[in-house]
């Protein structure tokens, strides 16, 4: 967990810190999303009895690096040891979530695993995600900023398993990306099966 553990009683500063940076580095509108990715993870985490404080971190800082330059997303993101994709160098903004994880790792000093993986994963979800993972990919998709995003849309969802809320939403956004004509992400049809069928089997 990360509260006095891992953080003690710098937390408030780490994510004032990591405020400061994402307003000196993205846009207004870009930020005022993260502050409402940042609340919806928190109420995901109560909804589900999860650490509040390892969602709210992690959506507050999971779009810091969205304006950054083809060259810098690829220099940050290719410093967490994993290799980038074909698919990720044509479309280096999918590099944004790795570029921010390490650049809380390097510049803030997390090293919650936890908020690091879900800060990477968030724009299209990984096989065997953690629940924070889940959190701010849901939180990210389902915030009140979204046009689709209503009260009665979200009471639904909440009346989910994570699960299942995980399954909904990924099926949402595939038939989305899918009817717009967009090409899509290589694991986010494997995802789309393996949480359906988690759900299912709850």
């Amino acid at each position: 967990m990360i509260n006095d553990i891992l953080y003690g009683q710098n937390y408030n500063s780490v994510v004032a810190s990591i405020k400061d940076y994402a307003k000196s580095h993205i846009k207004q509108s870009r930020y005022e999303h993260s502050e409402r990715v940042a609340e919806m993870c928190v109420q995901i985490c109560k909804r589900y009895g999860l650490n509040e404080k390892q969602g709210y971190l992690a959506g507050i800082s999971h779009d810091i690096c969205k304006s950054f330059s083809d060259e810098d997303m690829i220099k940050y993101a290719s410093k967490d040891g994993l290799q980038i994709s074909d698919y990720e160098r044509k479309k280096t903004a999918l590099l944004h979530g790795r570029a921010a994880a390490v650049i809380l790792k390097e510049q803030f000093d997390i090293e919650d695993e936890e908020v690091l993986e879900a800060v990477a994963n968030h724009t299209s979800g990984t096989m065997g995600m953690g629940d924070i993972s889940k959190v701010l990919f849901l939180a990210d998709k389902i915030e009140p900023g979204r046009p689709q995003s209503t009260d009665e849309y979200r009471e639904r969802l909440f009346k989910l398993s994570l699960n299942g809320f995980l399954s909904n939403v990924l099926i949402e956004n595939y038939e989305y990306i899918t009817k717009k004509g967009y090409e899509v992400y290589p694991e986010t049809k494997k995802m789309v099966e393996y949480y359906k069928s988690l759900s299912e089997n709850e």
